[in-house]
């Protein structure tokens, strides 16, 4: 008599039915990607992008000397690796074979430094560490990055908070918060990448002729 058939048919029902479901769930949760070779899929690193940076028309002179910029504690979302998506509302999940190239709490400020640049706001734009003194300091907050799944594709949404600082006279001169929501092409970390990408960059739109206005104001007061 095999081992299996000494298992009474009620304990083969109960384990049956619990492989189905855990396998059931698991396939509705996007958790797992089925493959009939056997072989699990191998790891696929993004990098998370500003995809609608474009060469930038210069400012005509800076508008000051030099700027710091700054990553500010963030949204757990974006303080990880993994990417992150959403099938309800607060509540999150990771995809399991997608992850970012590097942090986006540290890949938004460094991306923000290249359109500032290229914008030339400032004379010298760096980061807190660089060896370079600045009056002015930019922190970047990243409130949220993910990936709403919906039936289509979703929504790629993307929040930032900047904060603008006086470090000669310790004070707070702004703050404002810019989001984006896109839709997403596909219900997939490729897919979600792609709009991220492209929502950081409407973020990034939105976020230059702020600074620049409350720069312009920070030097008539200056003056």
């Amino acid at each position: 008599m095999s081992r299996m058939s000494r298992i009474p048919a009620d304990a083969q029902r109960r384990r049956w039915c619990l492989a189905a479901a855990a396998g059931a769930w698991l396939t509705q949760t996007g958790c797992i990607s089925m493959d009939l070779g056997g072989d699990s899929p191998g790891m696929l690193q993004w990098t998370l992008r500003d995809a609608r940076a474009a060469p930038a028309v210069p400012l005509d002179a800076p508008l000051v000397d030099a700027l710091l910029l700054q990553a500010r504690p963030s949204n757990a979302v974006a303080d990880s690796l993994s990417i992150a998506y959403s099938r309800q509302q607060n509540a999150f999940a990771f995809y399991q074979f997608a992850a970012w190239t590097e942090r986006p709490v540290r890949q938004v400020p460094r991306l923000l430094q290249q359109r500032l640049q290229a914008r030339g706001v400032a004379g010298t734009v760096g980061q807190v560490g660089d060896p370079m003194r600045a009056d002015w300091l930019l922190t970047v907050g990243v409130d949220d990055l993910h990936h709403a799944v919906q039936p289509g594709g979703g929504q790629a949404r993307v929040a930032l908070t900047l904060e603008l600082f006086d470090r000669r006279q310790r004070r707070k001169l702004a703050e404002q918060r810019f989001d984006a929501q896109l839709p997403v092409a596909s219900e997939d970390a490729a897919g979600a990448v792609d709009a991220l990408s492209q929502a950081l960059g409407l973020c990034f739109d939105r976020a230059l002729p702020w600074l620049e206005a409350v720069l312009r104001g920070a030097a008539v007061q200056a003056d």
